[in-house]
């Protein structure tokens, strides 16, 4: 140990990540990196010394799900997350990431429309996605990032936003974009089956674009193709897709969505325990809310979105469409995730957000509200409102009961994942988990309800999640450990954010620690551009 050392947070009661009880220990840091962790009154020379009396000292939180890849280079900053313990965030999410773009500038034109309710502040001065990657070092954001590459976003690059399956050479291009993508520090793939055109994809077309997957470890992440009455089948798609790959395969967000589905948590947690004990590589994330939040444009049927953003506004804009539309609405198409059918009523359909500002007073009402103000029926108002907005708005949608939550946290190979999206500036219109999330499940899962233990919650946060990503120098309070840490009072932790007021920061995080320097200080930011994102080395 050096002689004198940066820090020494004293007396805290350390949760290490492993998930073993927490225990009382000085924890000391210098150059960037755990140098002890000593039991409590060692005598240690430091320049500075935080007094944690009664407060955890964890690992630096990792989160496991996260689209702030589309907004973290506009907006650094990223209070929301710090605010809460975050100190990591796995991007490029759900087949989204914001690279590579098209070399036809058409194409590339409209990846950027489609991506515009995610990201509708960047410069998008990138295509590859090591490009972009540099891009995001540089804006030295609050929080490590950690990247996947999007399957969707390779797909719109090399075949547009059509339905039908990519030609030999264009499946080409795609392996070879997504091996770029893992040369260049991705850490996996990620796909987003139930969004077009990426839902236009096959099985097969998605084991031949990740290909070279198995050949660097990476990660495949999925937002399956069904959360729904589909969910057992597309579970099992995500399971003969990682054993195709011969990787580790991560379910995205686990729930069981919409209403007639509510209750089949269970035989997917079942049906994901008996893939473990056949040895399956398989764990999941999950967030604690009943309400999701995705883009205003996945009310529509898959065959709208055919042929790219465009041929969509073309469609809204005729009748027989919108005919069509409300036909498929209201009966249901084979294999689609209807998110008005899952609500159960446009009450529970709110709009969060909105590209265009002139537009933002209807930003926190919901879709049957707004209908009625304009006299429209409320489909009507949805065709208009995306015609309008570009297709840049974002919805909350009422999907999943609180058994079924619950029910996902518990199972042991959880991890905690935000889902946060579009959280463009400190006043932000977004759906709560983006300033609450892990927050939420130390209040309220932890200490209210006894949903987990404080050391298994954390354990799931830090040492369960660095592992399903392979971090090995993170997750950790272990001397060597990149010194990632948070300080918080377990008594007085809690979310504060609520769908009326998103942007409440979260209460009882005390510090934060980003390469042990500090990001937040006494409740309060200190410097929130510590981050930078962790490139997985080529294997």
């Amino acid at each position: 140990m050096p002689e004198a050392v940066d820090l020494v947070i004293e007396g805290g009661i350390v949760h290490d990540g492993s998930g073993r009880p927490g225990y009382r220990a000085d924890v000391a840091v210098s150059d960037g990196r755990i140098v002890a962790v000593a039991a409590e009154g060692r005598d240690v020379p430091a320049r500075r010394r935080l007094r944690a009396d009664d407060l955890i000292v964890a690992p630096g939180f990792i989160d496991l799900h996260s689209h702030a890849d589309f907004t973290l280079p506009a907006y650094p900053g990223a209070v929301n997350s710090i605010s809460q313990g975050v100190t990591s965030e796995v991007v490029g999410n759900c087949g989204y990431s914001p690279a590579p773009l098209s070399a036809d500038p058409g194409t590339a034109a409209e990846q950027i429309a489609t991506f515009r309710a995610l990201g509708p502040d960047l410069d998008w001065e990138w295509r590859g996605f090591g490009e972009f990657l540099d891009r995001l070092d540089a804006a030295r954001p609050a929080v490590n990032c950690v990247p996947l590459i999007g399957h969707g976003a390779v797909r719109m690059a090399a075949l547009g936003f059509d339905d039908r399956p990519p030609t030999t050479a264009e499946a080409r291009q795609m392996h070879d974009a997504v091996a770029d993508g893992l040369a260049a520090g991705a850490w996996g793939m990620s796909t987003g089956l139930v969004y077009p055109p990426a839902s236009f994809a096959s099985t097969d077309e998605v084991v031949e674009v990740g290909a070279s997957l198995p050949h660097a470890r990476s990660l495949y992440a999925s937002h399956i193709r069904n959360e729904g009455a589909g969910l057992l089948e597309a579970l099992d798609e995500a399971l003969t897709i990682g054993r195709r790959l011969r990787t580790a395969v991560h379910v995205s967000h686990l729930k069981s969505a919409g209403r007639q589905s509510h209750g089949k948590i269970g035989a997917a947690v079942d049906r994901l325990i008996e893939a473990r004990r056949r040895d399956a590589r398989i764990t999941c994330d999950a967030y604690p809310y009943t309400a999701g939040s995705t883009m205003l444009s996945q009310l529509l049927p898959p065959w709208v979105h055919d042929g790219g953003i465009e041929a969509m506004f073309e469609r809204l804009g005729s009748d027989l469409p919108r005919d069509q539309i409300r036909v498929d609405v209201a009966t249901g198409l084979p294999g689609w995730s209807n998110y008005v059918e899952a609500a159960g009523s446009f009450e529970q359909i709110r709009i969060a957000s909105v590209g265009d500002r002139r537009l933002a007073g209807i930003e926190g009402h919901s879709v049957a509200e707004l209908a009625n103000r304009d006299h429209v029926d409320p489909l009507t108002f949805v065709f208009d409102l995306l015609v309008r907005d570009r297709a840049a708005t974002v919805m909350i949608v009422e999907l999943m009961h609180e058994d079924d939550v619950t029910a996902a946290l518990r199972f042991p190979a959880t991890g905690i994942g935000s889902d946060q999206l579009a959280v463009t500036g400190p006043d932000a219109s977004v759906h709560p988990r983006c300033y609450g999330t892990f927050a939420k499940v130390l209040g309220t899962y932890v200490r209210e309800r006894g949903v987990l233990a404080m050391a298994e919650a954390i354990h799931r946060m830090t040492g369960l999640a660095a592992e399903i990503i392979g971090l090995t120098d993170r997750g950790r309070v272990v001397p060597g450990a990149v010194a990632d840490l948070v300080v918080f009072d377990p008594a007085t932790i809690r979310d504060q954010a609520t769908y009326g007021s998103p942007t409440q920061l979260a209460a009882g995080v005390e510090a934060v620690l980003v390469d042990g320097r500090f990001a937040w200080d006494g409740g309060r930011p200190a410097d929130l551009h510590l981050g930078r994102v962790l490139r997985r080395e080529a294997q």
